[in-house]
């Protein structure tokens, strides 16, 4: 029995191996890193440098073939505009849109482009086969940011070069920071606390990131639609109930105005969304707050631009968009959603400054934790498939929804449609009072389902008393329009009052959850 004990043992070791061996190295790094910092907590001293670039080694040899494979996108791109010309099958942006560089311009940019990106990746992946190369690493993910850029950037005259392009872009970005980890990351992650001192979950989970990566998904599949209609590679964008609108809010001198497609910088966003959420462990929050601070900017204040963006469709263009009002709408859960990392992150930045830290070195690069956890309620992602309403739970903590705020959800749909309902003309002043009033009653009710900023809700007071007031002295009005708008915002002010449940703990936060 003892052999047989001794013989499973040095099977599981091997099987261990194997799995390093095959570049299952990311997570082992993280565990060879906790067993070192628990002996060095009972006295065994934990890792030092030299102990953290033997592993850097180990890491870089079994993930060699990302670098291989850089090389050989940079050969893909150098190759691609002479495969497939720039010169064939070229159209036009939709709408007659004026463009800032003539069609010539066009391709002779964008194949230079494709073959000094590829020529840049061919020489930085050849310097990332050798371990400790940092900068190369991110210059290589900087050309594939690039390579996603250009194509909207200069209005790539065919499909093929706009899909090619925004393609290897992405891969490019997975195969530098996502399949082998951040740089060097392993030469200074400090181990520690996987739930924020003094919060009931992890933020940073992959459970709650899940979710942000699903809608990203989605957001990107609609909005690469729109795009592909203002950049001339489809001819019509259809509208389930608009009608020709869709065509008319995508031609209209509103996005004219913009140097490049908005549709299609609405995908490259939600790309940008749905690759950040693969970033990092489920602790990022404390050893990524640079990557927290961008995904929070890319999602918060850039989605609100977004949401009021398509909003002010009805009052600036005068018609409504279908897929339009859809990608707000999968934008606007992902901004409570992603409150709560934020939070956290600066929670944890607070904290260090406190303690006197270098904030410089704690932004990049995480500083010491302050304690010492682990996450034992949030249910694995992997169980997904058999636990998926655990998992969904646990996706969702930090957003509770009060029938106050799903009440005023709800008003601000009817005062939407209220104006049609009326016979009220989308042209009327008094239409915009209650399209715009609607819609930012649903986006503030919405937002404010986040606990951590339920104090948000007040702003539906002044919504509701702007909805109650202002239809009266407009023209283009009837009366049981102004009768609806004022008893719509005396509900909706009222509903702005009550807190509703907050089921979760936000440690430092906890006193502005009110």
């Amino acid at each position: 029995m003892a052999q047989q004990s001794n013989s499973g043992e040095k099977k599981k070791d091997k099987d261990h191996m194997n799995m390093g061996s095959r570049g299952v190295t990311r997570p082992m790094a993280e565990m060879q890193m906790q067993d070192d910092d628990s002996q060095k907590n009972k006295g065994g001293g934990g890792m030092d440098m030299e102990q953290r670039m033997k592993m850097l080694q180990m890491h870089h040899k079994q993930t060699l073939w990302v670098y291989w494979l850089l090389i050989l996108l940079g050969l893909w791109m150098i190759l691609f505009p002479f495969t497939f010309s720039y010169d064939v099958g070229v159209v036009e942006p939709s709408g007659g849109r004026d463009l800032w560089l003539s069609l010539s311009e066009r391709i002779t940019i964008l194949k230079w482009s494709d073959i000094i990106s590829g020529i840049l990746l061919l020489i930085f992946g050849w310097r990332s086969l050798t371990p400790n190369q940092p900068i190369s690493i991110w210059i290589c993910c900087f050309i594939g940011i690039w390579l996603s850029l250009a194509p909207l950037i200069f209005w790539s005259p065919t499909a093929v070069g706009y899909l090619n392009a925004t393609v290897v872009g992405v891969l490019v970005i997975a195969l530098t920071i996502l399949i082998p980890g951040m740089p060097n990351m392993i030469t200074y992650m400090k181990m520690g606390s996987e739930v924020p001192p003094g919060w009931s979950y992890n933020p940073s989970s992959w459970p709650q990131r899940w979710i942000m990566i699903v809608l990203a998904f989605f957001g990107w599949v609609v909005s690469r639609y729109l795009g592909a209609f203002q950049l001339g590679y489809i001819d019509i964008a259809t509208d389930p109930f608009f009608g020709e609108s869709t065509m008319q809010v995508l031609n209209s001198n509103m996005s004219h105005s913009l140097p490049i497609s908005d549709g299609a910088m609405g995908a490259l966003a939600y790309t940008f969304e749905f690759l950040m959420g693969w970033m990092g462990s489920p602790t990022r929050w404390r050893t990524m707050p640079w990557m927290v601070t961008f995904f929070g900017i890319l999602v918060i204040p850039l989605g609100l631009v977004h949401i009021f963006l398509v909003i002010s469709q009805p009052v600036i263009v005068g018609e409504w968009c279908t897929f339009c009002l859809l990608a707000a709408a999968i934008m606007l859960p992902m901004i409570p959603l992603e409150f709560d990392e934020v939070i956290a992150m600066g929670q944890h930045m607070v904290q260090a400054k406190r303690r006197g830290d270098n904030m410089w070195e704690v932004f990049w690069k995480g500083g010491k934790a302050f304690e010492s956890n682990k996450d034992e309620r949030t249910t694995d992602l992997i169980d997904l498939p058999n636990k998926p309403l655990e998992v969904f739970k646990a996706s969702v903590w930090g957003m509770s929804v009060p029938w106050t705020l799903a009440v005023s959800t709800l008003i601000g749909i009817g005062v939407m449609v209220a104006p049609a309902l009326f016979g009220v003309s989308i042209e009327a002043t008094t239409a915009d009072i209650f399209h715009l009033s609607g819609s930012l009653i649903i986006v503030v009710s919405v937002i404010c389902m986040g606990e951590i900023v339920r104090r948000g809700r007040y702003l539906n007071v002044l919504l509701g008393l702007l909805l109650a007031v202002a239809p009266w002295f407009m023209e283009q009005s009837t009366t049981g329009l102004n009768i609806t708008g004022l008893v719509a915002g005396l509900l909706v002010m009222a509903l702005a009052f009550p807190l509703g449940p907050v089921k979760e703990k936000y440690g430092l936060w906890d006193p502005y959850v009110k």
